[in-house]
């Protein structure tokens, strides 16, 4: 095996946001060398990683010259130039999650379509080149109102995804490669995380439902266990690994479904990537999610994925009404409360709904930690100075 630690291997990883700045606190305790490629000098993990390089992820030569410099390379962000990735794998480069399967997940029409062709089940969909197509179709009746638009591409947080209801709300979309998406009646929105090695052990973390704000599209809070029938928990966790096996993917994938009104699971999409849906792990799990997005990339053995405890994550987003230099207000009187973890992700600047940080919730109970939930995301409050 390689030696990875406190060795001269360099572990590359493209986007230096929150999600990278969690991965480092996990190669930090491991000793393994980071560097890290993002376009802001001020990204959350400009200041802690071993090496920062300033380009910009959608530049074939940012990133080529950037894997060049690197024993492995791996993502936060799955928006980066994949032609460049291409040419390194091509040249010997070990690269996890694989190029290909980034960019079947990049597209959100190629995700879909990758769905159909392997049997495995989601909304019904229509795929348009531009804004003008859809328009026509509608016209056309051929698409029904209300209907979920999304973008094709570079949509994430609630962005790029609206549901449209009349013909006005169809007037303020970008004109855009999108899909549309028949509206599916749900009970809960779930997910799973799935992680992979390259030799093909492969581990799930329990099942989890996302509690979304109604406005802004964003998880407000993520509740694990999932509080459903242990049937339709398997049926969710089958369904991932199917996906999983079908992409033959290496890292961990995050599949988010929906559980429909008569109990069928529907996959919506998923992230190539650690994920907002497996923070809670951080404090509740056996191994959290950063940890073992380590070991499946490296080819390390697999750790367990088993809850200590019950966990819930609530979501910190900027407060509406509030830019500029960021404030957290009553922070002190959530940390009187016992198992409560905020985490804070080294933005300065706050705009209103910008992720900028979680709080963790553990308890023996899930009743009583949803009930901490609340009271975290009613005491403090995002806002600028």
């Amino acid at each position: 095996m390689k030696n990875y630690f406190s060795s001269d291997f360099k572990l590359g990883i493209l986007g230096g946001g929150q999600l990278g700045r969690m991965l480092l606190a996990e190669t930090q305790k491991l000793d393994i060398y980071t560097a890290i490629l993002d376009s802001n000098k001020n990204a959350p993990c400009a200041q802690i990683c071993n090496e920062f390089h300033q380009g910009d992820l959608l530049d074939f030569d940012a990133v080529y010259n950037f894997g060049k410099t690197v024993d492995l390379l791996t993502i936060e962000i799955e928006n980066v130039n994949l032609d460049a990735l291409d040419k390194l794998e091509d040249e010997g480069l070990t690269i996890f999650p694989k190029p290909k399967d980034l960019r079947i997940i990049q597209s959100k029409a190629r995700q879909k379509n990758f769905y159909v062709d392997h049997q495995i089940p989601t909304a019904a969909f229509s795929h348009y080149a531009y804004l003008e197509e859809l328009k026509h179709a509608v016209e056309n009746d051929i698409v029904e109102f209300p209907f979920v638009w999304k973008a094709a591409r570079f949509g994430y947080d609630g962005n790029g995804v609206k549901i449209v209801r009349n013909i006005e709300d169809l007037e303020s979309l970008p004109l855009v490669e999108c899909i549309t998406e028949k509206l599916i009646p749900f009970k809960n929105e779930l997910a799973v995380i799935v992680a992979r090695n390259a030799d093909g052990e492969v581990k799930t973390y329990p099942v989890v439902e996302m509690e979304f704000h109604p406005e802004a599209n964003q998880v407000e809070y993520v509740i694990c266990p999932a509080r459903i029938d242990s049937q339709v928990a398997e049926n969710a966790r089958e369904l991932a690994l199917k996906i999983v096996s079908d992409l033959d993917f290496v890292g961990l994938l995050a599949v988010e479904m929906f559980q429909t009104v008569d109990d069928r699971i529907l996959v919506n999409e998923v992230a190539p990537r650690p994920h907002n849906s497996g923070h809670y792990s951080i404090e509740a799990s056996y191994t959290n999610q950063f940890e073992q997005h380590l070991r499946s990339i490296l080819n390390l053995p697999l750790g367990n994925t088993n809850s200590k405890v019950a966990g819930i994550m609530v979501n910190l987003v900027g407060d509406e009404g509030f830019s500029g230099e960021v404030i957290y207000e009553n922070i002190e009187e959530i940390l009187k409360i016992d198992g409560v973890t905020p985490h804070i992700y080294g933005k300065k600047e706050t705009r209103p709904f910008r992720k900028m940080g979680h709080v963790t919730i553990v308890n023996e109970n899930i009743d009583d930690a949803r009930k901490i939930a609340q009271q975290v995301k009613e005491t403090i409050r995002v806002i600028s100075k």
